[in-house]
């Protein structure tokens, strides 16, 4: 159905950025996605329904995109077009789905739409994290001369602490005064969520304390303030103050321990827990893998299992990447083989964790495949196979697959470009390796950082370019690190330029001054030009600033 135009033209603006998944945000992500898994059966349904029993056929829409299309035009079709308490269901459906053009177009044929009208979409654009939209349509509704009910500033107040807006959240809630809401426990709590959100924890706790009613949200949104704070003394106070709490409420504490490292704390707590959700499990499972204790996060996962908890899209895109971590191929592809017999729609998320752990496993072949398959690549996606080709020795099919992601107008990062100049040393390709170096600020604004400076110093140095690598370390914005001094000793090894191996080795004595390894080396290069009173010389230098010998069976050359 043709329904684009530039009736709502005047409403676009540039979309945001969508913000990290956080913890608050993941059971709306689980709800997300079982609408789309139920896309194909929902539409399979609507064409049996007669045409114009629209309020059945919009609740078993949920979020079927060819369905609301298809129901829209119907709508058209039996000029149900200026009836609100459905379009209100509609756009609600639309959010769901992501189609917010859908959305936009119907509220531009409403001759008089009313402030239900305005609360679905303005909440919409907040699920489909488009704070400016939302924003946008609550000043059109102010200018129309429309009063906002109480469900019309928890969403604007959110849509506020998504673009970190102080000044207009300020105004916000200047309006909720204004209007008479602020007394109202949901305006409230969304006030208490955007002020910590901003760093702004003492406006929280005061938003907080005036409230005459408390919910177990209301607290779990207090807790959460402080955590984010980094004040997890005091969350711990209000969680157990609480004199009733959910699964987020302790979802919540968990999060904020897994945060701060504290993993028996946090499982001491998961233990506590008297009904556990998918979220309570996974939000473990994510403690356990980021504190980098992989077997774990792969034993608690075969535990939710057999309890009978089906995991969701969060949960097998964790375990997938605990798997990649330990490079456990057998137990990754058993991972791979559960999500084909259990249905799960291998998108960006998952693929994206597939390829990684099939490029960190080693398995280059099935890397490939599952990244071939997905219709959708994240920057992720790319960087892992990039990566992995680079570390496999494919470094023209890794320049390749770099080209190829700048045609899918992916932008890379700076992890993309350690790996391609990784690429380039392997193989040699200075030239090349010089152009995507100064590329990375000419056309990507990425400074490089001292990885990249390591990449290009390894890739001069193995091409016998020492003096070139020499004034490319002293030319570095900050300090070189024993890893670039080391490597420019390697290549003065490998081709025997004693010069600059000294250069090399008096600046790792200043930054490593007991470690005898690199003076070892260039004592032997010494040795082997039969420069002995060099020897001599370096050997004296040693002694005097206390230099330990790494190996203590070996023994000097002496003469």
């Amino acid at each position: 159905m043709k329904y684009f135009s530039n009736t709502h033209s005047n409403l676009k603006t540039k979309r945001p950025s969508a913000p990290p998944l956080s913890l608050s945000q993941q059971q709306h992500h689980h709800h997300h996605r079982r609408h789309h898994n139920q896309l194909r059966l929902l539409i399979s349904k609507i064409k049996t329904i007669k045409m114009n029993n629209f309020e059945y056929k919009l609740k078993l829409l949920k979020s079927s995109v060819k369905g609301l299309e298809m129901l829209y035009g119907s709508m058209m079709k039996y000029n149900a077009t200026q009836d609100c308490l459905l379009l209100n269901q509609f756009i609600i459906a639309c959010g769901n789905a992501r189609k917010m053009d859908l959305a936009v177009f119907a509220y531009t044929q409403l001759d008089n739409p009313n402030i239900y009208i305005y609360n679905a979409i303005i909440g919409a654009f907040i699920r489909c994290f488009q704070p400016v939209q939302s924003i946008r349509f609550y000043m059109k509704m102010l200018r129309d001369q429309v009063r906002p009910t109480s469900f019309t500033f928890p969403p604007i107040v959110k849509g506020c602490g998504y673009l970190g807006a102080l000044v207009l959240g300020e105004a916000v809630h200047g309006h909720i005064w204004r209007h008479g809401f602020v007394s109202n426990m949901f305006v409230q709590t969304a006030l208490v969520d955007f002020y910590s959100s901003l760093g702004k924890i003492d406006i929280s706790r005061e938003v907080f304390d005036s409230m005459p009613i408390r919910d177990m949200f209301a607290w779990t949104t207090l807790v959460s303030a402080y955590i984010q704070s980094g004040d997890l003394g005091t969350a711990l106070e209000f969680f157990d103050q609480m004199t009733e709490k959910n699964a987020a409420s302790w979802n919540t504490m968990i999060h904020g321990y897994a945060k701060i490292g504290d993993v028996e704390s946090a499982k001491c707590l998961f233990q506590r827990m008297p009904e556990k959700d998918l979220i309570s499990w996974t939000t473990m499972i994510n403690c356990y893998s980021q504190n980098q204790r992989y077997s774990e996060a792969l034993e608690i996962f075969t535990e939710m299992k057999d309890k009978g908890i089906k995991p969701d899209v969060v949960t097998m895109t964790t375990i997938i990447s605990a798997c990649a971590h330990l490079g456990v191929a057998d137990q990754g592809k058993e991972m791979h083989l559960y999500l084909m017999q259990e249905g799960f729609e291998i998108d960006v998320y998952i693929g994206s964790a597939l390829v990684d752990m099939y490029a960190k496993c080693g398995i280059l072949n099935r890397s490939l495949v599952v990244f071939y398959k997905l219709q959708e690549k994240n920057l992720f996606c790319w960087n892992s196979v990039i990566e992995s080709l680079a570390a496999h020795g494919y470094a023209k099919e890794a320049l390749e697959m770099f080209r190829g992601m700048q045609k899918e107008k992916i932008s890379p990062n700076s992890v993309t470009f350690v790996s391609v100049l990784s690429a380039c040393t392997h193989a040699g390709f200075v030239d090349q390796g010089r152009t995507i170096f100064q590329n990375m600020s000419r056309e990507f604004s990425i400074s490089p950082a001292i990885e990249h400076y390591g990449c290009m110093v390894d890739l001069l140095c193995k091409a016998g370019l020492l003096q070139e690598a020499l004034e490319l370390i002293t030319s570095m914005p900050m300090r070189s690190n024993s890893i670039i001094w080391g490597a420019l000793l390697g290549g003065c090894k490998l081709h025997k330029n004693l010069h600059i191996a000294q250069v090399a080795v008096d600046n790792l004595m200043l930054l490593e001054q007991k470690k005898s390894g690199h003076h070892m080396l260039l004592v032997n290069m010494y040795a082997e030009a039969n420069r002995w009173s060099d020897v001599s010389k370096l050997r004296a230098k040693m002694k005097k600033v206390g230099v330990q010998k790494t190996c203590p069976g070996s023994s000097w050359i002496e003469h």
